[in-house]
């Protein structure tokens, strides 16, 4: 069996979370030139953690303060199979390459969510530079109990405070309101530069050309290949449906409950400590779903969550 090299990867973010770095490997190593995300390999018997802490001091000059695991993927390169470990940074001390000179040949901030300005970039980073322009925060609908009206005033109220992510769920409403009440939300998020994910109603999706569609967990386990649309996300329960997902090349899962809903109050969710441990190893960026208010989203994120999705705070 070949053997697996562990690699700590740091996905570091400035504060408004709309940029990130890039650094290029320098010459004499393999892959010389090419850009990547600083890090480097785990050491015998550090944790990830303490392997980013360590390989950013180096590299960088910089001391991580606040930092949390986000998501993982394998690569086979010509020299070596690896599992990048990436971490989200969100906070450090120090200015880059000014306490130490850096290791790198260059660095270079990139902007979320747009065509990186450097090339090449190491090929296992792809799916990442997609997963980074995902917002971090999910508004799903309810207009079912709220109204079609209420809900779109409150989404172009939420979408001017920021929300740039919508899933259409409302399932029973009457095939033509929705139709109706998809088009609305589309059109009021195309003026405000939001995504739209139909929940599991690949026609409809495609018939408002929406951003792409969201499986229930019924239909995940039913699908043995990825819809064909620029995003397909999933909801999950537990790691198995997650690890399918993953293997699908799903762009993202929702997991949970992870708390206590108004919908089921008997029950008392996961928890933030099962839901870190069902992420374990996860290739695809999570959201944190059931119970949540956008005050939890640094909690959920902690726990590896790539954000929350909300039916009711946003």
């Amino acid at each position: 069996m070949t053997k697996i090299v562990e690699v700590a990867a740091a996905v570091m973010l400035r504060t408004d979370g709309h940029e990130f770095l890039l650094a290029q490997r320098p010459e004499g190593k393999v892959y010389a030139g090419y850009w990547e995300f600083p890090g480097g390999k785990v050491e015998p018997g550090e944790t990830v953690r303490q392997a980013l802490i360590r390989e950013l001091q180096e590299e960088l000059g910089i001391t991580v303060t606040e930092c949390s695991p986000w998501l993982t993927r394998q690569f086979t390169y010509p020299h070596a199979n690896v599992r990048l470990n990436f971490w989200r940074v969100t906070d450090w001390d120090g200015e880059i390459g000014i306490t130490a000179p850096l290791e790198h040949s260059a660095v270079e901030w990139q902007a979320t969510g747009q065509a990186a300005s450097v090339a090449p970039i190491l090929p296992a980073n792809d799916p990442i530079l997609k997963a980074l322009s995902l917002p971090t925060t999910m508004a799903i609908t309810m207009a079912e109990s709220e109204g079609t009206e209420r809900q779109l005033e409150r989404l172009e109220e939420a979408m001017n405070g920021g929300l740039r992510l919508i899933q259409v769920r409302d399932k029973s409403l009457p095939p033509a309101q929705r139709l109706w009440f998809a088009q609305a939300v589309l059109q009021l998020a195309r003026s405000h530069g939001a995504q739209v994910v139909i929940n599991d109603d690949e026609e409809l999706a495609r018939r408002i050309d929406a951003d792409g569609v969201h499986l229930s967990a019924a239909r995940l386990a039913a699908c043995q290949q990825r819809p064909d649309f620029d995003w397909v996300g999933a909801s999950c329960h537990n790691t198995a449906e997650i690890t399918h997902a993953g293997e699908l090349g799903l762009d993202y899962a929702l997991l949970g409950p992870v708390l206590p809903t108004p919908t089921h109050p008997e029950s008392s969710g996961i928890g933030w400590a099962e839901f870190a441990r069902q992420l374990a190893g996860n290739t695809l960026p999570v959201f944190a779903l059931g119970g949540m208010k956008p005050e939890m989203l640094a909690a959920a994120q902690d726990h590896g969550a790539h954000g929350i999705a909300l039916m009711r705070g946003w």
